[in-house]
């Protein structure tokens, strides 16, 4: 008995020492902030920060790797508290929440396909549906409520995912988990500077919208009586809804697929029934607006693009200012088109309504006589965006600067630089100048150059060698006067200190797929562009000042345009293939003011512009069809007035008389 207990009592302390040695030899610390912060976390292992768990999360925290507000989840408390652990400060953002893209469920298609195979998206995605017309659509297994940790998505009646905004955290395990892409994380901010994709269910208005509306959405609100959301929807994407309810030429209605039944949906004059709700209730819907931040931004010029570019900033959070030439804001909205087309009632009650979100104005004050780059930069902004218009807006609305534009050191249009060559009047080529054209008159351009003292001109074309005229493919020859052709090349930058323009960054134009050359940088003191306008520039302050004495301002260009990767970007080249400009209408000015936003946007963000991969252009083809079956023949309802002998007239009739649709419409 007792010789049991000794053995027993034995094996108790051999293990005990085994135990004290193995846990001396394995032992792993473990930082008691790793578990503080852990302990903070919910604990959801959601993956919403790009990590296997809140474990690993917590652990990329306190090593720096992560931010403390890394956790998706569990929000702004928590964030708060992982913060108080860390002794940082974070920084406010919008919350993101899960956005269903699929209109249609499986039960609306002409043909279907029984699946009777395991009861997942993703299982059933690997075999072969059979032909379809929309090959994006939603799969209706389920597969994202099942996946999501938060009991946020259920599936609808229509067997297309719904989403609890009140539950969503925004962890995104719904976006990684369907395979189809059909769910996506989204917020106000991201819809205003985002863009249709080719893998987005999209309706044919939509895409020739373009400023990129949301037609559907906002109808479907009007439809509801819903106004409000309605016009919150369409400032998403377009700031002067009034506006464009009186000018815009509406290629959206051209596209609508009611066209092949009647005739299209009243598009246009559905956006400005709410936008005249508006005017008429005294008051500017307002939609959200980020928190602050401490970034100035300057906008030269209050036309249509500025305004825009100024309201968006103003929404993500950014502090611009207007500096205007003219005495009031508008442009050619207000000094060129007529009274009785555009209102002046409709454009100040457009502008006010930005104004209200906290953008600032100068006005009367000219870009190269009252201010400069430079100067502006050195007054604490932090990016100066230059919308100033094309030659046309120019010669109408800035008569007094001797009819050229020279408010811009170093940089001229091809028409300005001729222009003041035929008044005789000298020009500071320095030495190395650089055209932008590929055509005969750059070679004429060239040679004046080198008349002027110019030691060295460099012509840089988009075309490949043996697409440019004849004369200036004898590279050898042409060497031998002083001037270079630099063939498949774009600018793709400009670098300059104080009111001197001293480099230009360049880039070879490469076939889709292969790989780009490094950016090359050249001297020049003088820049010429064969348009009849500057491109939108936007300016930064460099971060090498190496070049500069003391009190100089080195400044910089950032690319405002890279919306398509690889094949001709640069800030002097088309936004769009078979667009030359965005300043053909008004509508498109829009467009391009809010891509100027997302320029900056993503500088200040993410530090450099990244190409939108399946870019959705006005000239592509999606999910479009010939034919429409079982759709009710209506006529359009049309507005009308009736003149003072009290017949109803709906002819030909100026915008200030036209009155809009009314409820009853």
């Amino acid at each position: 008995m007792v010789s049991g207990f000794l053995i027993m009592g034995g094996l108790g302390v051999v293990i005990g020492v085994v135990l004290a040695l193995a846990s001396k030899v394995f032992y792993v610390y473990v930082d008691p902030k790793i578990e503080a912060v852990e302990d903070a976390l919910p604990g959801a292992n959601c993956g919403g920060c790009g990590l296997p768990g809140c474990s690993s999360n917590a652990v990329a925290i306190v090593a720096g790797k992560a931010s403390a507000s890394s956790c998706v989840a569990g929000g702004p408390d928590v964030s708060a508290e992982v913060a108080m652990l860390m002794g940082v400060k974070i920084e406010l953002k919008e919350a993101e929440i899960a956005a269903p893209g699929c209109s249609y469920g499986y039960q609306d298609a002409d043909i279907k396909y029984l699946y009777q195979g395991i009861n997942d998206c993703r299982a059933a995605l690997l075999l072969d549906g059979g032909s379809k017309t929309c090959p994006i659509g939603c799969l209706g297994l389920g597969t994202c409520v099942r996946a999501c940790p938060f009991g946020a998505l259920s599936m609808g009646p229509d067997n297309l995912p719904i989403v609890d905004t009140k539950l969503c955290t925004g962890c995104g395990t719904c976006e990684r988990e369907c395979p189809k892409h059909i769910i996506t994380l989204t917020s106000t901010s991201n819809r205003i500077i985002g863009e249709y994709v080719s893998d987005e269910c999209t309706a044919p208005c939509q895409r020739s919208c373009p400023t990129g509306i949301n037609i559907p959405g906002f109808i479907q609100e009007i439809r509801n009586n819903n106004y409000e959301s309605a016009l919150a929807i369409i400032k998403e994407k377009c700031p002067l809804p009034l506006i464009c309810g009186y000018i815009c030429p509406a290629p959206c209605e051209l596209s609508c697929r009611r066209n092949l039944t009647d005739e299209a949906v009243a598009i246009n004059p559905l956006k400005r029934f709410v936008a005249d709700y508006e005017m008429e209730t005294g008051k500017h819907i307002t939609p959200y607006k980020a928190p602050g931040s401490d970034q100035k931004i300057a906008v030269v010029g209050g036309g249509a693009e500025g305004l825009t570019l100024s309201y968006y900033l103003a929404r993500l959070g950014y502090k611009p200012t207007i500096f205007e030439a003219k005495p009031q804001l508008g442009g050619i909205l207000r000094y060129v088109i007529a009274e009785n087309r555009l209102p002046r009632k409709v454009l100040d009650h457009e502008i006010e309504g930005i104004l209200q979100i906290g953008v600032q104005t100068k006005n009367n004050v000219v870009m190269g006589r009252d201010f400069q780059v430079e100067s502006l930069l050195r007054d604490g902004f932090d990016a100066v965006a230059v919308t100033k218009g094309g030659f046309d807006s120019r010669q109408v609305l800035q008569p007094d600067q001797n009819d050229y534009d020279s408010s811009i050191s170093g940089v001229y249009t091809m028409l300005d630089f001729l222009y003041i060559l035929s008044k005789e009047k000298s020009i500071d080529l320095g030495q190395r100048v650089l055209i932008i054209h590929n055509g005969r008159e750059s070679l004429d351009l060239a040679r004046r150059c080198i008349n002027m003292g110019a030691e060295r001109v460099t012509i840089v074309s988009s075309p490949v060698v043996h697409e440019l005229p004849l004369e200036l493919q004898d590279k050898k020859g042409l060497a031998a006067e002083g001037i270079f052709i630099r063939p498949q090349t774009v600018v793709t930058a400009l670098k300059g200190i104080s009111r001197r323009l001293i480099r230009v960054a360049l880039e070879d134009i490469h076939p889709i797929g292969q790989i780009p050359k490094e950016r090359e940088t050249i001297r020049a003191d003088t820049l010429i562009v064969a348009a009849g306008r500057l491109p939108e520039f936007i300016f930064v302050k460099s971060e090498d000042q190496s070049e500069a004495q003391e009190e100089e301002i080195v400044w910089e260009t950032i690319e405002a345009f890279r919306t398509f990767p690889g094949d001709k970007d640069g800030i002097c080249t088309p936004p769009e293939p078979g667009r030359i400009s965005d300043s053909s209408a008004v509508v498109k000015s829009l467009l391009s003011g809010r891509r100027l936003t997302r320029a900056i946007h993503q500088h200040f963000s993410a530090d450099s512009v990244t190409p939108i991969q399946g870019l959705v252009c006005e000239t592509d083809s999606i999910l479009n069809v010939t034919e429409v079956h079982d759709v009710i023949s209506s006529n359009r309802e049309r507005p009308h007035i009736i003149d003072v002998e009290g017949n109803s007239k709906t002819a030909w009739i100026f915008p200030d008389e036209y009155p809009g649709l009314d409820e009853a419409s």
